[in-house]
């Protein structure tokens, strides 16, 4: 009779574990998902504009790669050496106050890897706002989510966390069903 117990719940084992892993697989896949788009959510809820730094001018403080989190501001509160977002020439560029010239109603800016100021200055219509926060890694990340290939790997990675929690339940269900 032991040899039969032992033999059962042996069999059992493997059909308890089976949905267990299933179950944590496809858990962490959709925490996964959850967490690594949270970033990228959270802070427009809030009111932030959130952009990418794609090249090396504001190295190192904010470098290549970087998502820079912008809040809009009123451009007489802008203070000499913030970290600026405005547009440029159709692109969003991040650069630092040098100056702020009120009664022109414009900046001076430099990036901090730049050796000049920058050649023109920025109208205060061009301001986007001051960089509030800046979160390195996480633009590649934004870049790769706001692809139409990122945004399907994204959902295909959350529909398999999905289907992979709901094949624990019938796996487990047919494990009390024996």
């Amino acid at each position: 009779m032991s040899s039969e117990g032992s033999s059962t719940s042996g069999g059992r084992r493997p059909r308890r574990l089976l949905p267990a892993f299933c179950n944590v697989a496809g858990t962490l896949m959709l925490v996964c998902v959850i967490l690594s788009c949270l970033p990228l959510t959270i802070p427009r809820f809030l009111g932030y504009e959130i952009y990418t730094v794609v090249s090396g001018s504001m190295e190192p403080a904010i470098p290549v790669g970087s998502a820079v989190y912008v809040a809009e501001t009123a451009p007489e509160e802008i203070q000499d050496g913030d970290v600026i977002a405005f547009v440029s020439e159709g692109s969003v560029v991040t650069h630092r106050v040098v100056r702020n010239r009120l009664v022109e109603g414009e900046f001076v800016t430099r990036g901090d890897a730049n050796d000049a100021e920058d050649m023109h200055p920025i109208d205060y219509e061009d301001l986007i706002g001051r960089v509030e926060y800046h979160v390195p890694y996480i633009g590649h990340l934004m870049v790769l989510y706001t692809g139409t290939v990122g945004k399907i790997y994204v959902i295909c990675f959350a529909a398999c966390g999905a289907m992979l929690n709901m094949l624990a339940g019938r796996l487990r269900d047919r494990a009390s069903g024996d």
